[in-house]
């Protein structure tokens, strides 16, 4: 509600383990997930059957309970939380979506935007196809669903060859899981072990611990994984020349106790400050990260710089959990609903101020105000990461470019703007080593501008606002 931070767009969970309660075991994995989206969630189970659906507005607690729950009998399931990038924030477009086929029940969860997806619904519906929803996520199980192919596999394979974007799916048949990453791997998925005979994947690795399964290993980009009892097979793998993982999952999106490419997510943070300690030093009393995601880099600037660390900011954490809009004086306060300032810690100091990202600079301004409130003398504006410039196409909701301050202004106007005594980002090249992998395997474009493949049609509401 108050946030200035770029949104991730679903968290998606799948389980195929027989003689275990999976809707249970879904729902607690869904919970872990909910950083990745907070607007829906749902879970769909297979019984060798039929395919049964809860799925409701809102937290994934707010949803389930031990009567929806009762009703979701089966031995194989897969859950999804969203945040929506592509569709408007409504039911309908809740996931995961099911139907029926004559291979037989469908149920799909998708994590990414589908950057052809307005030429594939206008194919579909020119034969003739009726759709519900505003969501790409729809086109893609759409698309399945009236593929050529006898079998699922088969069908997997030819959706792979026709869709553009970043896609990581979940997809439940009536008797199989299948895990599908883009050939770019854009988005994280992973493949974990459930007891002697049970096999899970997720968004990320945390999902596994909630539930004490053991992570294996990550699903490859452009790789089709099937799992049923038969255990898991891979058969399929169109990976890209290039890859381009998602920079962002690092800096913010991922929970800081997953792992990705092998590092621990805390880890890689902590790594940002140390960097940007050594690329924008200031001279100050004491360091603090905006709550929660800037906290591990704020601790790594303290231990570069030497600078004592300390907590000047509390979160309220509840305050995202609720429906009820605040009045208009209460709106007025924003961040303060949001973020309490300690001035016992602040009061008659220089702080550096650690964030992650700079967006639309709607909280960065105020936030400032709060800890000059509090006393504090001087605030050095640092962000563990580079100017966004460019909106991005892949999956993330963060502004359209005319909203991007870093797009409309310099560094020294964007200091200006939100009231900071200096202000500094952290460089490419020092992203990149902080992450210790090859600057050639990831996507940057929200930095950079350019983005791994050619962009069509886009947009959050962009069914909502064509005829097609």
């Amino acid at each position: 509600m108050f946030s200035d931070s770029p949104h991730e767009e679903c968290g998606v969970f799948g389980i195929y383990a027989p003689s275990e309660d999976v809707a249970r075991i879904t729902f607690f994995s869904l919970y872990a997930l909910q950083h990745r989206g907070q607007e829906s969630a749902g879970i769909a189970v297979s019984d060798g059957k039929t395919i049964n659906t809860h799925k409701e507005m809102g937290l994934v607690s707010q949803i389930f309970d031990e009567r929806s729950l009762r009703h979701l009998k089966g031995h194989i399931a897969i859950g999804h939380t969203r945040y929506s990038t592509t569709g408007s924030s409504q039911v309908i477009n809740a996931q995961p979506f099911t139907m029926h086929t004559l291979l037989g029940p469908l149920a799909v969860g998708h994590n990414g935007n589908l950057t052809n997806a307005a030429s594939l619904r206008r194919q579909l519906m020119e034969r003739g196809v009726g759709l519900m929803t505003s969501s790409d996520s729809e086109v893609a199980t759409m698309l399945l669903a009236g593929l050529e192919g006898n079998t699922w596999s088969q069908r997997i394979d030819a959706f792979t060859n026709c869709v553009e974007g970043a896609y990581c799916l979940t997809v439940l048949t009536r008797d199989a899981l299948y895990a599908v990453r883009d050939p770019w791997g854009l988005r994280p998925l992973c493949l974990g072990r459930f007891g002697d005979a049970g096999w899970v994947v997720a968004s990320e690795s945390c999902a596994f611990d909630t539930i004490g399964a053991e992570f294996i290993r990550e699903i490859d980009p452009g790789e089709v994984l099937q799992i049923d009892r038969d255990g898991p097979r891979t058969i399929a793998k169109h990976p890209a020349q290039q890859q381009a993982f998602c920079l962002f999952e690092y800096i913010y999106f991922s929970r800081p106790d997953s792992y990705l490419q092998g590092q621990l997510i805390h880890e890689v943070r902590m790594r940002l400050g140390h960097e940007l300690a050594r690329e924008a030093p200031a001279e100050a009393d004491i360091v603090i990260g905006v709550p929660d995601s800037a906290l591990p880099a704020a601790l790594g600037f303290s231990q570069a710089s030497g600078i004592p660390y300390g907590d000047g900011l509390i979160k309220n954490r509840y305050i995202g959990r609720t429906f009820i809009q605040p009045d208009q004086r209460l709106r007025q306060q924003g961040v303060a609903l949001k973020l309490n300032p300690l001035p016992n810690v602040l009061n008659g100091k220089r702080v550096i101020l650690i964030d992650d990202t700079i967006v639309r600079g709607t909280t960065s301004g105020p936030i400032i105000k709060l800890l000059r409130k509090a006393g504090a003398t001087e605030v050095h504006m640092r962000v563990s990461a580079p100017p966004i410039r460019h909106p991005c196409f892949m999956g993330v909701d963060m502004a359209t470019q005319p909203e991007l301050i870093a797009f409309n202004k310099t560094e020294a106007e964007i200091c200006e703007t939100i009231g900071a005594d200096s202000l500094a980002y952290l460089s490419m090249d020092g992203l990149i080593r902080a992450t210790r992998r090859d600057a050639n395997g990831f996507c940057g474009a929200c930095f950079s501008g350019k983005y791994p493949f050619p962009i069509h049609e886009a947009g959050k509401e962009i069914f909502e606002l064509t005829s097609i």
